[in-house]
């Protein structure tokens, strides 16, 4: 890796503070059922602040359900999450959705993105309902848009844009609330080769201001990224190795 790159933003990060760390954490589906499935067994991981993460391994690695854990969306069976110092396991919604709200970032595989709406108000709709007004919330979706490289398409309807475009929209959904970490699920899984590079070449612009990024794929061209700080490897559950550069 080319270390000059995000020198800036590291001199004013903790590198050795874990912003996430999982001890032990298990999750079935349907447990106790003739469905039942384990999809984390026993992970414990540590992801420190300012990492450029990748989640990797085939589909049915666990690896999607592991990035749900961190990001408060899915309840562990068993073992513990700690989000910036704080437990959150056992927190009740009302309290996750808040952490959800104000620390995460989601870009989902599938965009979500609400269809008959424009650009910038899927954009906004993570903050509805809010204390922000309407004025003040638009004119922070049209920066990060600006900063996207969408501005001209901010008032076109979302079922026109092309795939490139929906995943920036997508983007830029995931930080009008200027969370810390920002998470991505399998992201490049509907972009070309252009478009997924195109893709990483933003996370990458987003990791160097200082977001902590994860993203879980079975994409070599995210995995092999050269801006990559730390791999997890998942099979059946299980973190088979976790390399850090």
């Amino acid at each position: 890796m080319n270390r000059e790159y995000g020198k800036e933003r590291r001199e004013n990060i903790d590198m050795n503070e874990n912003i996430i760390r999982t001890e032990n954490l298990t999750k079935y589906y349907n447990k106790g059922k003739a469905n039942e499935a384990l999809a984390v067994n026993g992970v414990s991981v540590g992801i420190k602040r300012g990492d450029f993460a990748v989640l990797k391994g085939p589909s049915g690695s666990g690896k999607t359900t592991l990035l749900s854990l961190i990001g408060c969306m899915t309840r562990p069976t068993s073992g513990s999450i700690t989000v910036e110092e704080r437990d959150i396991s056992h927190f009740p919604e009302r309290f996750l959705t808040d952490i959800r709200r104000k620390t995460f970032g989601f870009i989902f595989q599938q965009f979500h993105l609400i269809q008959g709406m424009s650009v910038i108000e899927n954009v906004m709709v993570p903050l509805y309902p809010t204390d922000i007004d309407v004025k003040t919330l638009r004119n922070k979706a049209e920066g990060i848009l600006e900063g996207l490289g969408m501005s001209k398409r901010r008032d076109f309807p979302v079922q026109g844009l092309s795939g490139g475009e929906q995943q920036r929209t997508a983007i830029a959904r995931a930080l009008i609330n200027d969370p810390e970490i920002v998470l991505a699920d399998e992201p490049t899984a509907h972009l070309d080769t252009a478009l997924s590079r195109d893709y990483m070449g933003v996370m990458k612009g987003l990791w160097e201001k200082g977001k902590t990024v994860i993203i879980a794929s079975h994409d070599p061209i995210v995995f092999e990224n050269e801006y990559i700080t730390l791999t997890v490897e998942m099979r059946d559950g299980i973190v088979r190795s976790v390399v850090r550069k």
